[in-house]
């Protein structure tokens, strides 16, 4: 029984995967649009919040303002040579730092953070987001991020101080820690809350645990076996007589009812059932398709990365990251493509990016070792053949972010996308990129600039501004403020209506 539920993917199999996608895709389908709506003459203020080696949490908003200059029609015909209509104005943007909050907040590195959505909107009540980090001293910290900017009111009360710091100062003094999590045993590996109501985290003492924010009552423990050490490759830092054990990451279908893990010392994946709590089955990674990703007899061999997204047309995917590349699975669990071909460089994260508001045009945005953020579409149509006795297809790379050519020479270790849209519904993502010698960097990139239709990848975005935290960066969080409703003041005793709200948001799951 053992050896059949280890098989790579029956027909069966194919058959029961395809079916559940049915019934799980109209809700992951649904066309409606997260990004942020934004307005043409109001700033937009970004929370960036950083975790690092020397166990600092440096939250910094970044604040973009348009700035319209003017120029006459007559110039720009000139400049076009072209007797069609032009428009006087040309927008540019430009951004200001300033630090939020510096805790100190682990004994030791920060591993990984995650988010939660906000707060519900309620009348006369501000909302918030849930920060949660995870770090190498097996704790999980619970933060309480406001939502909003900070008041005009605040702002002003904070000039003399911002005069006498080296940097400038917005603080809010709503931002404040909950407590702390005691879950795991071991170091903290991943980071992930699916919806409001509930966070899960995983560890390299081989669990993954499902907690409700409401309480932060530990509901169920998703076990991971622990792999046997023989046959185990040569250079594994586990202690000596042991094996290397843990889970690297795992990802939730957006319909949230299956997860996928990967796990150290392990060539294979495993699916989880998340409404029964038990594991499904056990995908092992074929060697032929494992040597053509770099990772030989002489390597681990074990899946480091792991996300759940859609190609083109909306078909549900998932991509598992090694150290130099990325491959790529359809729903059949059969391997679909991989993306790096000749490129050499090591991989650091990846995720899907939604380029229009149907969900039906993604790219996925890959970090690199060369300090760039790389974008391929992994759509069938755009794969490419395989080389001379290789197997597997490549995804066709659309365009790139950084890299010497825009003076980033760091590796970009961490990086968020914030998707926008103007009033006339165009496109267009805020990109926060963190690298390990502790410098933040903010891109704006429009989203037509993402068209796979191009023969040749671009280079693509515009940096409009870069913060040094001095601070050696491992991971890195952002979203998109939300304007301060007018009249709204936040209370002092305000985190009392978390319950209340989150009560709501369990009875909408069941």
């Amino acid at each position: 029984m053992a050896k059949r539920k280890r098989e790579a993917a029956q027909d069966g199999d194919h058959a029961e995967a395809k079916g559940s996608t049915k019934k799980t895709n109209a809700s992951a389908k649904t066309p409606r649009s997260t990004a942020f709506k934004l307005d043409r003459d109001a700033p937009v203020t970004i929370q960036i919040i950083a975790g690092s080696y020397d166990r600092v949490l440096h939250g910094v908003t970044a604040t973009v303002k348009p700035a319209m200059a003017v120029e006459s029609a007559e110039k720009s015909k000139k400049k076009a040579n072209d007797s069609s209509p032009l428009p006087k104005r040309q927008q540019q943007q430009r951004v200001e730092f300033a630090d939020t909050f510096l805790f100190n907040a682990h004994n030791s590195a920060i591993r990984c953070l995650a988010l939660s959505p906000p707060s519900a909107p309620a009348p006369g009540q501000s909302q918030k987001v849930v920060l949660a980090t995870g770090s190498t001293d097996e704790r999980i910290n619970l933060y309480s991020i406001s939502a909003h900017p900070p008041s005009a009111r605040a702002a002003d009360e904070q000039k003399l101080l911002s005069s006498l710091a080296p940097r400038p100062i917005l603080e809010n003094p709503k931002n404040r820690e909950l407590g702390t999590l005691l879950h795991h045993t071991s170091n903290i590996t991943r980071l992930v809350f699916p919806n409001r109501s509930k966070l899960l985290s995983a560890a390299e003492d081989s669990t993954i645990a499902v907690t409700r924010s409401r309480d932060w009552t530990l509901l169920h423990t998703f076990k991971c076996p622990i792999p046997k050490p023989t046959g185990r490759p040569s250079g594994d830092t586990a202690p000596l007589g042991g094996t290397p054990s843990g889970v690297n990451d795992f990802a939730v279908h957006p319909s949230n009812k299956i997860m996928i893990s990967v796990s150290k010392g392990e060539r294979c994946m495993r699916l989880w059932n998340l409404e029964t709590g038990k594991k499904s089955r056990v995908l092992n990674f074929e060697r032929t398709a494992l040597s053509e990703l770099g990772e030989g007899k002489h390597s681990t061999g074990e899946a480091r990365r792991i996300v759940w997204g859609s190609s083109r047309g909306g078909e549900d995917e998932f991509a598992v990251g090694f150290d130099r590349d990325v491959l790529v699975y359809g729903m059949d669990c059969v391997p679909k493509c991989r993306l790096m071909g000749d490129i050499k460089t090591k991989v650091h994260e990846f995720r899907y990016v939604e380029t229009d508001a149907s969900r039906e045009e993604t790219v996925l945005a890959v970090s690199t070792e060369d300090g760039r953020v790389l974008f391929f579409s992994t759509a069938t149509e755009d794969l490419a053949e395989p080389p001379r006795d290789k197997t597997l297809r490549v995804a066709k790379l659309v365009g790139r972010l950084g890299g010497k050519e825009a003076g980033v020479s760091g590796r970009v270790k961490d990086f968020s996308v914030l998707p926008v849209e103007d009033e006339d519904g165009r496109r267009s993502f805020f990109i926060v990129t963190a690298s390990s010698d502790g410098r933040i960097r903010l891109w704006h990139l429009d989203a037509a600039d993402l068209d796979a239709s191009g023969q040749t990848p671009r280079q693509v975005g515009k940096l409009l501004g870069m913060y040094e935290t001095q601070n050696r960066i491992t991971c890195v969080a952002a979203f998109v403020m939300i304007p301060r409703p007018q009249g709204v003041e936040e209370s002092e005793y305000e985190f009392e209506s978390d319950e209340s709200e989150e009560d709501s948001d369990d009875e909408d799951e069941e």
